[in-house]
């Protein structure tokens, strides 16, 4: 059984307690790590923005890959697509015999 723990992970130089399983541990701190390399870049682009925009942009370029990556996991289309070809050719084979 995994054992919970609390960690203190730093984003954009505030520190948020987590609770979580052992096991997560490295991929919660690598998280955090991609969104501080993604705000610093945005700072280093966006002089005249403050820390909060600078979250957001992250949040928004992150949320639009999750949602990229939900719609190439989608395979019901394929499968549809699929099972109307199978169709389609059991139709024209029975039409040949």
């Amino acid at each position: 059984m995994d054992e919970k723990f609390t960690i203190k992970v730093n984003i954009v130089d505030r520190y948020y307690p987590l609770k979580i399983d052992r096991k997560d541990e490295e991929g919660v701190r690598k998280a955090a790590k991609k969104i501080n390399d993604t705000v610093l870049q945005y700072k280093k682009v966006y002089s005249d923005k403050d820390s909060q925009d600078f979250l957001a942009m992250a949040a928004l370029q992150f949320v639009i890959k999750v949602v990229e990556m939900e719609g190439k996991r989608d395979v019901l289309p394929i499968v549809e697509g699929l099972a109307d070809l199978e169709q389609e050719l059991n139709e024209y084979l029975e039409k040949e015999e």
